[in-house]
């Protein structure tokens, strides 16, 4: 069942990296839209990256916070899946449509935890194309974590850079679900590779998550949730663009016609853009491939 919860939003800029857009999906709606996934559990959908909410008995934890300047929209939209105080934020990666609002949680009282790796991006001086830069986490991990808030728990891995080199997975174990923030997307995968980034990293960690008990996954773009059939298409996928490129590099594709010798038509997908063909991204591809 799906409970439907509207709230206007603001406008939000896009992210840049490299001179590429970062974003996933169109231009963010200008609603937003609450779907109940499972008791308890719920995905706010609208103004940059899925957002999860899961309903503890004194608490909420929340991963992702949407584009600068949707905060007090976001907890609208909080507000009416439960009038609990939001105790933790996890943040799945530094981008501004996934971390816009770290400070104004905060300064609501939350505890705002991340990988290591996505201070460490922040630390680089990384901005958006609005020159808006996410606010420092109260906490960091390593490899593994957890957060805990009136018996609800989400394990927090970090198993290999992928989208980022600061990427967060987010497992809840009692409700089965994964929050995979942009290492999973309904559409085209993006790899930030300028930030630390890596599409073979992006196939080990996806590998690695594949051994949790989920039925569930929450992805970055693209759609609001998927199966575990279809998170599985999804890592086929990964595994056959990288299966195909190597190929071609092997077979002598020099570096500048390499994602157009990538057939991609049967997968649903187009790499053959600018955002991946930029020469920051491009370079590190194809480097990483020819290993």
């Amino acid at each position: 069942m799906k409970k439907m919860l509207m709230g206007a939003v603001a406008t939000a800029a896009l992210m840049m990296t490299a001179g590429v857009a970062m974003a996933q999906a169109p231009a963010p709606s200008t609603a937003l839209t609450t779907h109940e996934i499972k008791p308890g559990f719920y995905v706010v959908e609208g103004n940059g990256g899925n957002t999860s909410v899961r309903v503890g008995k004194d608490g909420l934890i929340v991963v992702d916070t949407k584009n600068p300047g949707g905060h007090d929209d976001l907890v609208k939209s909080i507000k009416a899946i439960s009038p609990l105080p939001v105790k933790e934020v996890v943040i799945t990666h530094h981008h501004a449509d996934h971390a816009g609002g770290i400070g104004e949680f905060e300064k609501d009282g939350a505890t705002v935890t991340t990988n290591v790796g996505l201070k460490a991006q922040l630390d680089k001086g990384y901005t958006a194309a609005n020159n808006f830069k996410p606010s420092q986490p109260s906490k960091t991990y390593d490899k593994t974590a957890e957060v805990k808030v009136g018996g609800a728990s989400a394990k927090l891995y970090h198993f290999d850079p992928g989208h980022t080199g600061g990427d967060t997975l987010v497992y809840f174990p009692d409700v089965k679900i994964l929050a995979g923030g942009d290492e999973v997307n309904a559409g085209t995968p993006n790899i930030d590779f300028p930030f630390g980034g890596s599409l073979l990293g992006l196939q080990d960690s996806l590998a690695q998550a594949d051994k949790l008990d989920f039925d569930t996954v929450v992805p970055g773009h693209g759609a609001v949730t998927m199966t575990r059939a279809e998170y599985e298409a999804y890592r086929k996928k990964i595994d056959t663009v990288i299966a195909r490129g190597r190929a071609a590099i092997k077979a002598g594709t020099p570096k500048e016609g390499l994602l157009a010798a990538i057939k991609t038509d049967d997968l649903g997908w187009n790499l053959a853009t600018p955002q991946w063909n930029a020469p920051a991204r491009l370079d590190v591809l194809y480097a990483e491939l020819s290993k």
